[in-house]
This record gives structure tokens, sequence and C-alpha cells, in this order.
């Protein structure tokens, strides 16, 4: 037989014999580990679907957040650009501009009672126009606050009031800058007209509302609810412009800025649980050519006079026909030597209009009597026995109350 070739060193069996199965390297008997040769190729494979599937992945919850945030950078949305702070002088806000620095808020507290109100300057030496049933509960000894628009804060005092009228004049010493706002002519004033009205309802202070004039020339009464409150009479403007509790005394202004009213009532529902009444868009202003001279008079003696012609009127009639002259046991229906005697009224006739313009009760023709000064001449309409006259009354002054 052949000879066996030599054995490759390390693939000897036991006795030095060749195993032909024998891994190199290892001796007999010794362990051997299998090891899997995986192909390059399968190798790339693989990485390719690995970063496949983390890239779709990573796609899909970039895909989410761009579904919901819209992009991958934050949201900006377009804006105007800042514009010039300045209005025209007949809009709202430059009529507001122009008209805040001359409006005050008032808190008064006195006789019990305390509450909030609103006034305006009348001229540089401090006086301030308001109503009387603000500042009422200061007459006897209570505190005044006067707040302006700036903020600052200053006692004030009342100078005069008037219930008849409700018109009260407050003052402030040592104040400087003070912002008098320039009267209007309510005599020119129009329905329609939109008007302005600042107040402080509610004690917001510095509160800017707008509307038109509705009516001209509606009589109405206020107050008289309580023992010592006086029963108002006025010609009022009617306007829409929202007044709420607070804005009695502040200024109702036209387009020009020029006050033509004084706040003064509102018709109102029934109040919140607070038992404060909002407004339903029927508010009323006193007429500031009425007011213009209230003011003059309160600040110059202390009180006001009224216009009268001299008779008594029955205040429950309610029939609406007109103002029936008749007096009782204590004063007579007709003051002897008085304007009605003057022009020729007797006891019991009906006074249906003045100036033209009808009168339905007592109480509507004291207030068409006292939106006039002492001293004017007005042409009633009297009915006596079915017939009717025109007669010439010249306006006397009664006492200062």
């Amino acid at each position: 037989s052949a000879p066996h070739p030599p054995a490759p060193p390390g693939a000897t069996g036991g006795g030095g014999r060749y195993d032909p199965w024998a891994v190199p390297g290892v001796p007999p008997g010794g362990e051997v580990r299998i090891v899997e040769v995986v192909p390059r190729r399968r190798l790339i494979v693989v990485g390719a679907l690995l970063v496949a599937l983390l890239a779709g992945c990573v796609g899909g919850a970039v895909g989410m957040y761009v579904e919901r945030t819209g992009g991958l950078v934050g949201v900006t949305l377009p804006q105007a650009d800042p514009e010039s702070p300045e209005r025209p002088a007949d809009s709202v806000a430059g009529i507001a501009s122009a008209t805040l620095p001359g409006v005050v808020t008032l808190h008064v507290r006195g006789a019990g009672a305390q509450g909030t109100g609103t006034g305006f300057v009348l001229d540089d030496r401090g006086h301030i126009l308001t109503n009387h049933h603000v500042v009422s509960p200061a007459a006897r000894g209570g505190r005044i606050v006067v707040t302006f628009n700036s903020g600052e804060r200053v006692n004030g005092r009342l100078v005069g009031g008037d219930g008849g009228y409700d018109l009260a004049v407050v003052k402030v010493d040592g104040v400087s800058g003070l912002r008098p706002l320039p009267l209007g002519n309510s005599d020119s004033v129009r329905v329609g007209d939109p008007v302005v009205a600042i107040g402080s309802p509610f004690d917001l202070a510095g509160t800017v509302t707008t509307g038109i004039i509705s009516a001209k020339e509606r009589p109405i009464t206020a107050g008289g609810r309580g023992a010592d409150t006086d029963v108002s009479y006025v010609n009022a403007l009617q306007t829409d412009a929202p007044i709420n509790p607070g804005n009695s005394g502040g200024p109702l202004v036209d387009t020009k800025g020029r006050v033509i009213g004084v706040n003064s009532a509102i018709r109102s529902g029934r109040g919140a649980d607070d038992g404060q009444a909002g407004s339903v868009g029927l508010g009323f202003a006193i007429p500031v050519n009425q007011a213009k001279r209230v003011a003059e008079e309160l600040i110059n003696t202390g009180s006001a006079t009224h216009p009268v012609i001299g008779v008594s009127v029955d205040m429950t009639d309610r029939s609406e026909d007109g103002a029936r002259v008749g007096g009782d046991d204590d004063r007579p229906g007709v003051v002897r030597g008085g304007p009605a005697d003057k022009a020729g009224i007797r006891d019991g006739d009906l006074i249906t209009a003045v100036d033209g313009a009808r009168v339905r009760n007592g109480e509507e023709l004291i207030v068409r009597i006292r939106s006039h000064r002492p001293g004017d001449k007005l042409e009633l309409t009297v009915e006596r026995n079915g017939k009717e006259r025109k007669v010439t009354v010249t306006l006397g002054t009664a006492g200062r109350e």
C-alpha cells in the first residue's frame, strides 16, 4: 500500500494517527465552537430594512405633528400694523378723549346714606355741576369726595342745590389743571342728533355710551319717594344712550363735545338681585339751558328761583284733559294779584296747553313752566264752561328755597 502522507500539524488523533475530521488547531478532545458565517450581502439587506423601518416611524411622527400644528415652526397670525392713537374730533373716541378730563366721579356719604354719582367741571374756579339727588345726603354735614379722570381725589363742598330742578353745584379748592366742559344750546338740539353720555354707572368711572336724541320736551317727574325727597319737574331731553345708576349728574354731549344736557333719570324694568335696575334705552337729561341758569343762581346766591303763574292745580286729577285750577281751605286756586289773576284766569278753569304744547295734568303744567325763566311771557290755552280761549301770562318768581 502507498505510504500515508504526513499528518498536518494538530490533525492527529490519539496515538499519533491522522484524523481526517479533526479541526486544525484544536487538540484532541478539545471543545469545538461552531460559528455561522453570514454572507455580506445578507447583512446589507437587513441593515437597509432596519433603516427603512426607522425612517417610516420618524416620518409618521413628523406627519402627525405637521397635521396637528400646521408646520414644524411656531404659528404666527397676521395682525394690522400699529396705528396712530389720534381720532377725528367728531368721532365718539375723539369726543370721549376731549370730554373725559372734565368729568368727575362723586362719592357721597351722610345722613345715614351713601351713593355714587357723576359731575362735570363748569369753570376753572372749581365749580362742578351734578344732580341734587346725588349730593343731598351731604347737605347736613356729610362728605363729598371728588375723583378726577386722572385719579386725583379731593374733598368737595356743597355750594347749593335745588330739589325742584334736581341740580346742585359742588366746589373743589386747590386743584390745578381743571378742564371745564363747553356748554352747548339745548334749544338747537333736534330729534335724531347723535349724542354721547359719560359717567360712572355702578361706580365704573369714565364709562362712555352713545346714542341719539329720541325726543324733546318730555315732561317727567322724579323723586318724591321719601319724606325728605323733593319732587323734580323736568322738561327733559330723551335719549337712548345707555344711562344707569351712577350716571346721574354726568354730561350728555353733542358731536362737538358741548354739553347739551345733564343726565338725571331713567325708565327701567325691575332691578336685579341688588335692587338696582339697568337701562332699557329710556334716559332723560335736564336741558343745559335750564341747567346753566340754575347753576349760575346756585353759584351766585346759593339757591335758585322758580318761575310761577300764581295758581294751585289739582294734582290728583288724572283725566288727562288738562290741569284743573282749584284751591282748598288753606290756599286759593288763583293767587290774588299774581300773573294768572292779571291774565283773567279763574278758579275752576282748565289749562290745556302752554305755547301750543298740550298739557294733560298738573304735573305737566309745572314741567312746562319750570322750563322757562321768571319774566318770560307764555301763551296759555284755557277752557271755561266748554269755551276755549288763549291768554298771555308773564311768569313771576317764587321765593328762594
